[in-house]
């Protein structure tokens, strides 16, 4: 199994984590090509040499095709109830979506990374957190070469789109931060120090399956 991130391709790239991870993958000098699975085409990936971009209304339209070639595969796409709607709608995209780009991934040599969430569990009282749970059990129920699982707290940075609540815990963790330990489990992290990791375990990790929470995500600070 290549450790070598010749090409990547990734999903969910114009959210906060996406674009961050594309812009590390950029600047990695092993890195070839980066393929980004959009709906519409984004203007500062245009300035990017190394990315492409491929436009898909559906992203239930990709295909085998698509996925052949590459030695990564970067899953950071994810929304929250309130943008998608309705449970049904929500449902579809964090599960339905990246359970189909996982299943491309099946009996190739690529290694699969994933961003879920702290608390993920298919059990879990909360709905979010047992759609989460429910698409990493289906991950680890399929044949894939190498799995990375990383489950992020909070996560800081500005993002495109606007999420109320999120806002304000950022801006409440900007005030009582001084006073908080510096590991502890439920830490925010920013979204470039999480896309960070992504790369280093990328290249890095030995095992087949590996799932990477909170407290592990912070030493990369």
């Amino acid at each position: 199994m290549t450790k070598i991130i010749k090409k990547a391709i990734v999903l969910g790239a114009s959210g906060l984590v996406g674009r961050a991870l594309v812009q590390s993958l950029h600047e990695l000098g092993q890195c070839e090509q980066i393929t980004v699975i959009v709906r519409h085409a984004i203007s500062e990936f245009e300035h990017l040499e190394k990315v492409q971009q491929l436009v898909l209304e559906d992203f239930l339209l990709l295909n085998d095709e698509d996925v052949n070639g590459h030695t990564h595969a970067f899953s950071c796409l994810g929304t929250t109830l309130k943008k998608a709607g309705s449970r049904q709608n929500f449902y579809d995209i964090d599960f339905e979506i990246n359970a189909h780009f996982a299943d491309l991934l099946q009996d190739k040599p690529i290694h699969y990374l994933l961003v879920s969430t702290l608390g993920a569990d298919s059990n879990s009282w909360f709905f979010y957190n047992q759609v989460k749970g429910e698409l990493e059990d289906y991950i680890q129920s399929l044949n894939l070469a190498q799995v990375s699982i990383f489950r992020p707290s909070l996560l800081l940075g500005q993002r495109q789109d606007t999420r109320v609540l999120e806002h304000f815990a950022q801006k409440a963790y900007g005030i009582v931060e001084p006073w908080i330990k510096k590991r502890f489990r439920y830490k925010p992290i920013s979204a470039q120090q999480l896309a960070h990791t992504m790369v280093e375990v990328a290249q890095s990790q030995t095992e087949a399956f590996q799932i990477y929470d909170n407290l592990s995500l912070q030493k990369n600070r």
